[in-house]
């Protein structure tokens, strides 16, 4: 039977003991208070998180896919990483996909006694067709949670990096990865509550993991997402601002750009930055594996 004592996740924090008597502007100062021990927790870890993010890299860029798998809050915030990805740097959304126990309906209704079964896990990678340029990432704040561990190990079994995340002391998950993220938060302000702190934490680290790696593959320049996909009209709107701010043009100079390179903000700034038009920019962006910086460097030596 599983002991919550072991879990620092589960312990009482005696800073809320009474947290029910406070008055709202105080409760929320507690919280408030809790969750700067998040970050200060993620500072610990960065040189492993690092170490996750050039994994990722090493295998998006020879045609990798990269998976998060978990379950409840764990699992929704894998998802909720994974979907923004192709609007922000216009990836294939099977480049990154998230999978939670329970599938679909969980994203929306907790199936609670579906992270229960390590085998569940398994078969839901197993019908990913897993190739070795792929990595999956575990994320249970508890680093215990059975659906995961199965994934997990079902991953290694067959040759798979893997990358856990976990909130507690020793988690299970670490024996079945290859790099251990633990972020240790300590207890929540409700007991037990893990989308709290917890939670926090797993976001802040997928944050790092999935922008590290695609700042790693030159979906960004300078702070610019250039890669952002024009698919709806804020996102128009901003690849427009990125434009004129990466390349100093005025607003009718970026526009005529964008359309001439379907609304690509990336070949847009190849094409006014170097003075060629969209099919060169194309090309030797290709030469470059999309990597607008090396691009423009390439161009400076040719």
């Amino acid at each position: 039977m599983l002991n919550l004592n072991a879990l620092s996740t589960e312990q009482r924090n005696p800073k809320t003991l009474n947290i029910d008597k406070l008055s709202t502007l105080e409760l929320v100062q507690v919280i408030n208070e809790e969750d700067q021990a998040v970050p200060q927790a993620i500072s610990q870890i960065l040189p492993k998180i690092a170490e996750a993010i050039d994994l990722i890299a090493s295998k998006l860029v020879n045609g990798g896919r990269l998976f998060y798998i978990g379950a409840g809050t764990s699992g929704r915030l894998g998802i909720l990483d994974a979907v923004e990805c192709p609007p922000t740097f216009s990836t294939d959304p099977e480049m990154v996909q998230g999978l939670i126990a329970g599938g679909t309906p969980a994203i929306f209704k907790a199936q609670e006694g579906a992270e229960d079964r390590e085998e569940l896990g398994a078969n839901d990678l197993q019908a990913k067709n897993l190739c070795d340029k792929d990595v999956v990432v575990g994320i249970a704040a508890s680093g215990r949670t059975p659906y995961v561990i199965g994934g997990l190990k079902y991953a290694q079994s067959i040759g798979i990096k893997t990358i856990g995340i976990a909130c507690s002391e020793n988690p299970a998950l670490g024996e079945f990865s290859d790099i251990l993220l633990v972020a240790l938060v300590g207890p929540e302000v409700i007991t037990g509550s893990t989308r709290l702190k917890a939670g926090t934490a797993q976001k802040l680290i997928l944050n790092m993991l999935s922008s590290g790696a695609m700042i790693k593959l030159g979906k960004v320049y300078g702070n610019l997402m250039v890669d952002v996909k024009s698919s709806n009209k804020k996102l128009e709107e901003r690849a427009k601002r990125i434009v004129m701010t990466a390349t100093g043009v005025s607003e009718q100079e970026a526009i005529a750009a964008l359309s001439e390179s379907m609304g690509n903000a990336k070949t847009a700034i190849f094409m006014l930055l170097a003075g060629v038009d969209a099919d060169l920019a194309h090309v030797q962006l290709d030469k470059a594996q999309g990597n607008l910086r090396k691009a423009l460097e390439g161009l400076r030596n040719e």
